[in-house]
C-alpha cells in the first residue's frame, strides 16, 4: 500500500521515492502460497508531462485489470489519446486523477480487492510526483 504522497515524495511500504513511480500490485500465480506483493519501479517518460503509449508499455505488458494515473500535484500531466485508446482496446479499466486523489483511489481499490478472495484485481499505478 502507499502510505503517503506529498509533492515530490511517495512512500510505498515504508520506502521513500523522490522520482515518478510505477507501482504494481502483483497477484500470486494460481495455486501459489505466495501472497500479493507490491513492486515499485522508476517511471520515466519521453516527454515529462505527456503519458504516451511507449511510456506505459511496461505497465500494459503486465496485463492489468486497472491502471491508475496520478497526473501530479496540480494535474499538469496528461494521458495522450493514443494511450487512452490502447488501454480501452485492451479492456483495461482506467482512472486518471491528480496524484493525491489517485493514490487514495489506488489504496481503496487494493483494500477492497484484498477482501475478494479469488477475485483480486491486478492493479498498476503510474504516479507523477511533481507538478
Amino acid at each position: 500500500m502507499i502510505e503517503e504522497y506529498k509533492f515530490g515524495l511517495i512512500i510505498v511500504e515504508g520506502k521513500k521515492y523522490t522520482h515518478d513511480v510505477e507501482v504494481r500490485w502483483i497477484l500470486p500465480e494460481k495455486n501459489s502460497l505466495r501472497e500479493q506483493e507490491c513492486e515499485v519501479l522508476k517511471w520515466w517518460r519521453k516527454e515529462g508531462h505527456i503519458f504516451d503509449l511507449e511510456d506505459i508499455q511496461r505497465a500494459l505488458d503486465q496485463k492489468p485489470d486497472l491502471i491508475v494515473f496520478g497526473t501530479g500535484a496540480y494535474g499538469a500531466a496528461k494521458v495522450s489519446e493514443r494511450a487512452k485508446k490502447e488501454i480501452e482496446n485492451r479492456d483495461i479499466q482506467l482512472i486518471i486523477d491528480k496524484t493525491e486523489e489517485a493514490v487514495k483511489t489506488f489504496n481503496i481499490i487494493l483494500r477492497e480487492s484484498k477482501k475478494e478472495i479469488g477475485k483480486q484485481k491486478k492493479v498498476v499505478g503510474l504516479f507523477h510526483l511533481a507538478c
